[in-house]
């Protein structure tokens, strides 16, 4: 059973529960970590530290909606803008002609998404292709990509189409070098476009009289707050009351956060690639996040398999091997590589004693039978199950700040766990423009052939008709030794 409920219940609290505040702490550690609830009327309440689901074009990967109802309990979706507006500003996207009746969120309308899912937006996907150098960001714009290549997305525009789009939470635009350090004198200039895209998001909001709107997260930039001083300053000065939450792209942001904004939501876009790294973000301070490795591993044919806290005590490693309430001589696997033989008479669950959908009406054996026939069914199981798996991994990591045990299970699931994920062995669905940046001329393909060209057809008649015919009197040895037969013993 999920937590879809027409938006009227959910997994973690009900409506008529909501607190005043959009987010409040419940409690807070030694270290940065914190319990806390963000929570919007009607929608589902967000315990945290929780996930956002990662979303292409508006959908998590491999999952149709009604699949997305039934079969999971995702509270949260991260959609990108920049998923949609390919063709902008010469020809106006259907999202933004999209004009649901009631006045409705277009957004959630045009995705198709549950009323009670909470929906997040931002300019660029996450973790995006980072721009060429010579379609960086400028004053007036943020490069992005599209389907069709990248562009230039106008700050002006974002903040009306946004708007308009009617999502909960909004990521204000922030000029976010991608996979760039920034020196000095970028800095100076990417705090001064910070604030003017804020100021101007805010100008907006106030010129706007509209009962209902997103709320706000002003996006930091991946440095010290020490560095991007000014900008900090307008956050807790003239923009303290338009804000309701940070957005964060890199650890070091946390460092030297002023009291003035710790009773904010911090939402990051640090991409965590293990869940060593998710817990480190949730050490460091971090309430939710997005993260892109799920959809990652699902794509590998990688099953998640492990566990935090007290309910790790008993677990596998992928081949039977139990370990019950003491460390492992070896470090177990985070997950299965679905895409191995050794599955295909193997008849137990993805993971033992997972009750999601996957494993409690399949088993590894015909999921890697889908996967070796490309089967998508193969790829929509592991994505339900590897979504489950991050659903407990986080509700047990709220249980042990809870129990005031966090440390200890931190240093367990690290003495018990490999630090990387498996490696990727097969070939899963074809990559995407949008999943990685071209290096240039003389690139290979990212997707190997899967079939082969029609005039090889004919081929075995070319080669019938270039063979010499045999010789009617040759015996059986020479016909042998022509590979026209073989001779019995």
């Amino acid at each position: 059973m999920n937590g879809h409920f027409n938006g009227h219940a959910n997994g973690n609290g009900t409506l008529h529960q909501l607190p005043d505040d959009m987010f409040h702490v419940i409690r807070s550690t030694g270290t940065a970590a914190r319990l806390g609830r963000l929570a919007l009327p009607g929608r589902r309440i967000l315990d945290t530290p929780h996930y956002l689901a990662n979303t292409s074009r508006g959908v998590v990967p491999h999952i149709t909606q009604d699949t997305f109802v039934r079969d999971t309990n995702i509270n949260g979706l991260y959609i990108a803008l920049e998923d949609f507006i390919e063709r902008a500003p010469k020809d106006v996207p259907p999202l933004y002609r999209f004009q649901p009746p009631g006045g409705e969120s277009p957004l959630r309308k045009f995705i198709a998404a549950p009323d009670d899912a909470l929906l997040v937006l931002g300019a660029r996907r996450t973790t995006p292709v980072p721009a060429p150098e010579a379609t960086s960001n400028t004053n007036k714009t943020v490069s992005i990509c599209t389907a069709v290549g990248f562009r230039a997305l106008k700050s002006d525009e974002y903040a009306e189409k946004a708007e308009s789009l009617q999502a909960d939470i909004l990521v204000g635009l922030g000029d976010i070098p991608y996979e760039r350090a920034l020196g000095n004198k970028r800095i100076e200039k990417a705090t001064d476009r910070n604030i003017a895209w804020l100021e101007e998001h805010v100008f907006l909001r106030r010129s706007e009289e509209k009962a209902v709107r997103a709320h706000l997260f002003a996006s930091l930039l991946p440095v010290s707050c020490a560095k991007q001083q000014y900008y900090i300053e307008e956050l807790t000065g003239q923009f303290a009351d338009h804000i309701s939450g940070l957005a964060i792209y890199d650890l070091d942001s946390l460092e030297d956060l002023p009291a003035e904004l710790g009773h904010l939501p911090r939402l990051s876009f640090a991409a965590p690639k293990t869940p060593r790294d998710i817990l480190y973000q949730i050490q460091r301070g971090l309430d939710v996040m997005v993260v892109p490795f799920v959809g990652a591993a699902t794509d590998a044919g990688i099953a998640l398999d492990f566990t935090f806290g007290s309910s790790s005590d008993t677990t596998t490693n992928g081949n039977g091997t139990v370990v019950n309430g003491h460390v492992s001589s070896e470090s177990l696997p985070l997950g299965i590589d679905m895409w191995s033989e050794d599955h295909a008479v193997n008849l137990s669950p993805l993971a033992k004693g997972c009750h999601c959908y996957a494993c409690t009406t399949h088993h590894r054996a015909y999921l890697q039978h889908l996967l070796s026939a490309k089967e998508m069914l193969g790829w929509v199981l592991l994505q339900i199950h590897n979504h489950h798996i991050m659903d407990l991994f986080f509700a047990s990591i709220r249980q042990s700040l809870a129990n005031g045990t966090f440390e200890a299970d931190i240093t367990r699931f690290e003495q018990k766990y490999e630090s990387l994920l498996p490696a990727k062995t097969g070939q899963g669905p074809r990559i995407r423009g949008y999943q990685f940046k071209s290096q240039g001329p003389g690139e290979g393909k990212k997707n190997p052939k899967t079939h082969t060209p029609f005039k090889m057809l004919n081929d075995g008649k070319e080669k019938l008709a270039e063979a010499a015919l045999p010789d009617p009197n040759a015996n059986a040895d020479d016909l042998q030794a022509q590979g026209f037969a073989e001779k019995e013993s």
